[in-house]
């Protein structure tokens, strides 16, 4: 489980095909500090489990599906991804829940000046429509982000200057693929009213 609240940018060293999967390995600072073998880490808000622990680098298995269903396959040496260790239950939530299991990939559809602000306008997989609410949560590249207008299946976010500092969106550029991950709440709640209209039970047996 994860926050959306990006600790870091991390600087990808290699993505290279190997037996059963594909290795990406990142170049990491301070959230290497408690990172074990087998934990999970969001990769552009991707989880995925941490292999091989280096000096300076985390490395991690991609699957196929990852690659297929992600834009970490467009991982080159030298490009940016944005980290996040798994949530403690010990401290503060300052974005909202993700799960690292990203829905679909968006398009940046532009990323610029509005005034004193920087607006991002990005076009969602027509099937995701429906979880695209004025003042939603979203997880754009792992950021917990807030959706400031809708249109059909493209919206727009505000962002402030600390997050394009921190994150990797100050590389974005029109035409990048964005992974996206909607609204847990509203998932469950959309299958849950489908299953009463439906007659069945939404409790499985």
């Amino acid at each position: 489980m994860f926050t959306g609240i990006v600790e870091e940018k991390g600087e990808v060293v290699s993505c290279l095909e190997a037996e059963g999967s594909w290795k990406l390995k990142v170049s990491v600072g301070r959230i290497r500090d408690d990172i074990k073998i087998g934990d999970s880490v969001a990769v552009n808000g991707c989880c995925l489990t941490a292999i091989e622990i280096g000096e300076t680098s985390l490395t991690f298995d991609l699957l196929e599906e990852t690659r297929r269903q992600t834009n970490l396959r467009d991982a080159f040496p030298e490009s940016l991804v944005n980290l996040e260790r798994s949530l403690r239950f010990d401290g503060r939530v300052g974005g909202h829940f993700l799960t690292g299991h990203v829905d679909g990939q968006g398009h940046l559809l532009a990323i610029e000046p509005d005034g004193k602000d920087v607006v991002m306008r990005i076009e969602a997989p027509k099937q995701f429509e429906q979880y695209l609410v004025y003042k939603g949560c979203i997880g754009v590249d792992g950021i917990s982000l807030t959706v400031a207008r809708v249109a059909g299946n493209e919206f727009t976010i505000w962002l402030i200057p600390h997050t394009m500092e921190v994150t990797n969106l100050n590389q974005r550029k029109p035409g990048d693929r964005l992974n996206l991950e909607f609204d847990l709440l509203a998932k469950y709640t959309e299958r849950i009213l489908a299953g009463k209209e439906s007659g069945q039970s939404s409790i499985a047996v």
